[in-house]
């Protein structure tokens, strides 16, 4: 008998090549129905995988994240038995599960497929889906491999499998069709009850521009119509929500193709917007003692080949910039950390001065692939609200724990409360990918577990996802629509200050290696500011909107009393604008409620005369009639006490 562990620390013994499944039965019918997968030993299985040793067993079901991706994953599967179907001689590449639902990436020849045509596909799916097919898994040498894909005229397979090693080459089949897949999958087609496939796109074959452009087919599936119908009416209000729909109705920033890619520029009300972010940022890092400083858009290539950039990012950046000067080359900024390391290393140091935190909005460049370019939220060119913070070893825990205060500071200002913190550390077989010594590595790692165990954060751990140079706290936000995005990151880093040979004089008169902290609240002003587009839904808290109140003169005659009132607005400091055109007074309303303005003023004959203004809120309606000095102290007070969103 076999002992198998459950997650409760319960044990209960089976007999050698028990199954998940079976295991599940022996519980209750009604969970066996509900199994898609297993977690065996920390590693997601089929859960008809035979179980051979003593292991701990978790059952996976739609609840569970692992159980979601194993469905979504079979479900790529089912839509290429189906493309199959419809469209004969179809090569297949890649078909994974992602976030939310799965793609397929295809080569049609020379089909294409419509919108329309999805739907003719989601009902084929359903037809294969009602036939219950097992996903069949087969073990098979590299050889056999090969001579399946290759009489089948797949030639995307075969170029997998020519660099897959053998004795690691599985196959998995479902109904007629058959996959090279290293799984796992769900035990039949039957649950996957409610399909929908959302969108098409053009994806070059293994994301490298001089392959073959591919079609990529989205899509998301369900165990009932009730959850598929809740996704759909969710992504019909993200789509409301779009940042880049609000910020061009908003008139917040735009793009030019003459100007270039993926590089935003800012119209004057978005402008002030980043303005004022970036004001609220400086004055709490100056209470906290940072110091500003600014450095150059370019910098020599040497400085990054001695930061470690040019190496690992050198092909996917902005090609080198070559000057007159025979030899010399220069590169667009794609770190403010080397120029920050060089800046500390003007003056000498001692133990007294550490830290030394230095915070720049320094903006950066990254060449993105143009498939991968997204509004505000993949650019080629962004700023970040950088600092680096260089410290003795016995002050990094400190330091760390303080700049997750400041974190929560600007997550709460900004009402973004449903957060996950992601302890991002080092891949644990491959450390190919990483600069440094191991004893760094687990000193920055350790630093950044107890600090946010300390700090009491919701954490979870993921490996292979730390920096090159160190690891990292990564915050994941949920906006208001239960989407995930990553925003703000604190990295500990011991091997940037020994690549810059960075010292300061200890207390022993020796001199020592100052550690480095990476931080960015924001991650980048723009794509912090398209994720808050969309979490407000362009309803800026009053103390960011780019216009506070939007005075509506009922009619000419009411015209200079709206001036006297904006004027007053504008001593007191409020962002006003007078909407003078001979329109209704309801068209304006309407319009001024569209253009998410937070405080309207209706300002009519009988108001002139008793020097008084009509409050709207917006979304609220009608507020009554007030004083202009109560309306101002009621503006004044919602802004300095930085009132978060409702």
């Amino acid at each position: 008998m076999i002992n198998i562990t459950f997650p409760d620390g319960a044990v209960r013994q089976y007999e050698p090549g028990v199954t998940a499944l079976d295991i599940a039965k022996s519980i209750s019918e009604g969970l066996a129905r509900k199994v898609l997968a297993a977690n065996v030993n920390g590693q997601v299985v089929d859960a008809t995988r035979p179980i051979l040793t003593d292991s701990t067993l978790q059952l996976l079901t739609w609840v569970d994240k692992d159980g979601k991706a194993t469905m979504w994953h079979s479900s790529a599967h089912l839509m290429a038995e189906a493309l199959e179907a419809l469209y004969p001689g179809v090569k297949l590449g890649y078909g994974p599960s992602i976030e939310n639902g799965f793609y397929y990436d295809v080569d049609l020849g020379d089909r294409t497929i419509s919108e329309e045509d999805l739907r003719k596909i989601e009902a084929k799916m359903v037809e294969l889906s009602k036939l219950n097919s097992e996903y069949i898994r087969k073990d098979v040498s590299k050889a056999d491999a090969l001579a399946y894909f290759t009489e089948k005229g797949d030639q995307y397979k075969v170029e997998t499998i020519n660099e897959l090693a053998d004795g690691s080459i599985s196959f998995y089949t479902q109904g007629g069709f058959t996959d090279l897949c290293r799984g796992p999958h769900i035990p039949n087609t039957g649950f996957i009850k409610s399909i929908k496939l959302t969108s098409i796109a053009g994806a070059y074959w293994r994301g490298n521009e001089k392959n073959k452009m591919l079609t990529r087919i989205y899509g998301i599936t369900f165990p009932n119509q009730k959850e598929l119908d809740e996704y759909l009416t969710l992504i019909e209000e993200a789509k409301k929500r779009d940042h880049r729909k609000l910020g061009k109705e908003l008139e917040l920033f735009a793009f030019s193709e003459k100007v270039g890619l993926g590089l935003p520029m800012w119209l004057p009300k978005g402008a002030m917007l980043r303005e004022r972010l970036q004001r609220f940022l400086q004055e709490a890092q100056i209470a906290s003692g940072y110091l500003p400083v600014v450095t150059p858009h370019i910098g020599n290539k040497n400085l990054y080949v001695t930061s470690g950039h040019y190496e690992k990012y050198g092909k996917d950046s902005f090609q080198p910039i070559h000057t007159p000067e025979e030899g010399e080359e220069f590169m667009l900024k794609p770190m403010n950390c080397p120029h920050h390391c060089e800046l500390y290393k003007v003056t000498p140091k001692s133990y007294k001065d550490l830290p030394v935190r230095f915070a720049e909005f320094g903006t950066v460049y990254r060449y993105e692939q143009h498939g991968e370019l997204h509004g505000l939220t993949r650019v080629r060119g962004f700023t970040q609200d950088d600092a680096h913070l260089f410290c003795r070893p016995d002050q990094v825990k400190a330091e760390f724990q303080k700049v997750i205060d400041l974190v929560m500071y600007v997550f709460n200002s900004l009402s973004f409360t449903d957060f996950t913190a992601q302890i991002s550390l080092r891949d644990k077989e491959d450390r190919s990918k990483y600069i440094g010594s191991e004893e760094n590595w687990e000193l920055a790692e350790q630093a950044i577990i107890e600090s946010a165990a300390e700090k009491g954060l919701n954490t979870v751990v993921e490996y292979g996802e730390a920096a090159f140079y160190g690891p990292k706290l990564d915050f994941m936000v949920k906006d208001a629509l239960g989407r995930k995005w990553q925003l703000g990151t604190i990295q500990v880093d011991y091997n940037l200050p020994e690549r810059f040979e960075l010292e300061y004089i200890g207390a022993d008169n020796q001199r020592h290696r100052p550690v480095m902290i990476h931080r960015a609240p924001f991650g980048s002003l723009e794509r912090f500011i398209a994720v808050l587009i969309e979490h407000c839904a362009g309803k800026f808290p009053l103390w960011l909107a780019p216009t506070q109140v939007k005075i509506l003169p009922i009619s000419d005659k009411s015209q200079e009393y709206a001036e006297k009132v904006a004027e007053l607005l504008k001593n007191a400091e409020i962002r006003a604008e007078i909407d003078d055109r001979s329109e209704k007074i309801g068209k304006k309303i309407r319009e001024a409620e569209l253009a998410k303005i937070p405080y309207m003023l209706v300002l009519g004959e009988k108001e002139a005369a008793d020097n008084v203004v009509a409050v709207r809120r917006q979304s609220k309606g009608d507020m009554g009639t007030m004083q202009i000095d109560a309306f101002t102290a009621l503006i004044n007070e919602e802004v300095a006490n930085r009132k978060p969103l409702e």
